[in-house]
């Protein structure tokens, strides 16, 4: 005898975004432990890692002095180590050291003034960045000194990975979560669907697309997007992304109007969307293409927004419209 299942919505605030969960359950069961639950798990991802908590186990390893092995939490652990792999396959594209970067360019919880550094300050801030001077210990990560975490980039994704996590645990069959954008969908609705939602642009962007808007089934798949439509600002008339190029030292030029990726987990499509924008359309794309990365990338040229489509999301693509 199969069970009947309404769709319920919870929400809330963490990271300095909304969450929101869309689930399916039995009529009439108490929602309020499923809320208290979702948002413990959110609370547990920034007491480990975010930058603005000034207890934060991040925090308490970015001020260690040199030489200090600071205790590394499991949920932690499970990023940095994922945060390291992206790091050494993207050659650098994305790096977890670049606090100094981010705060020298006038962005994040220790930002300075929003401003253009100049090539000395750029020097001795780039010298104590550098993904491959992170030492991970057993349960430990080693302070060389000067070292500075951001894991921005990923921990949104991370943290919506552990709230779907939980929620299976919980016997919930099927969920919809999303944490500042980036999404993760597993089971089917209770009319047998999968959960669908739209690729994440800008409303011109889209409109200026030919083809209608993409469309993805989030069965036990997860979707995130980077791009200089949320992450931009001015200076004297230039343009400035807030994504940086640790490669570089400086935020990324000409960066795509949208990246995005479909992933297994949201921790990583939210890492790799951030290491395709770094290494731009054309470099991204042929690096989807050899690593097998399901990407979307949308540019402006002079004749317009271009979407171009990696091997692996077209066929996605294909696959699920086949499906339908």
């Amino acid at each position: 005898m199969s069970i009947l299942h309404d769709i319920a919505s919870l929400g809330g605030h963490t990271m300095g975004t909304t969450w929101q969960v869309k689930l399916t359950t039995a009529p009439g069961r108490d929602l309020h432990p499923l809320h208290a639950g979702i948002q413990a798990q959110l609370d547990a991802v920034v007491a480990q890692m975010s930058t603005w908590e000034a207890a934060s186990d991040i925090a308490a390893f970015n001020r260690a002095a040199a030489g200090t092995s600071v205790p590394l939490p499991a949920l932690f652990a499970e990023v940095i180590d994922c945060a390291l792999d992206i790091a050494r396959r993207s050659e650098g594209a994305f790096d977890p050291t670049v606090g100094p970067l981010v705060a020298l360019w006038g962005f994040g919880a220790h930002a300075h003034a929003q401003r253009i550094p100049d090539a000395a300050q750029l020097a001795a801030t780039q010298a104590r960045c550098g993904w491959r001077r992170l030492h991970r210990q057993e349960g430990r990560l080693l302070q060389p000194g000067g070292l500075e975490l951001d894991l921005s980039a990923i921990a949104k994704g991370f943290a919506v990975d552990l709230v779907s996590r939980w929620l299976q645990g919980q016997g919930i069959p099927a969920a919809l979560v999303e944490v500042g954008g980036e999404l993760h969908g597993y089971g089917r609705k209770p009319d047998g669907q999968p959960w669908r939602v739209l690729v994440e642009a800008g409303p011109e962007e889209e409109a200026a697309l030919a083809q209608p808007p993409r469309v993805l089934a989030l069965d036990d798949l997860a979707v995130a997007t980077s791009g200089d439509r949320w992450h931009q600002f001015s200076h004297n008339g230039a343009q400035f992304s807030h994504t940086l190029d640790p490669r570089a030292g400086a935020p990324v030029s000409r960066a795509a109007a949208a990246v995005t990726v479909v992933a297994r987990d949201a921790m990583h499509a939210d890492g790799w969307a951030t290491a395709l924008t770094v290494m731009g359309a054309q470099e991204g794309l042929a690096f989807a293409n050899a690593n097998t990365l399901a990407a979307r990338f949308l540019t402006r040229t002079a004749q317009g927004i271009e979407e171009r489509l990696s091997t692996a999301f077209a066929r996605l693509l294909a696959e699920q419209e086949a499906a339908t």
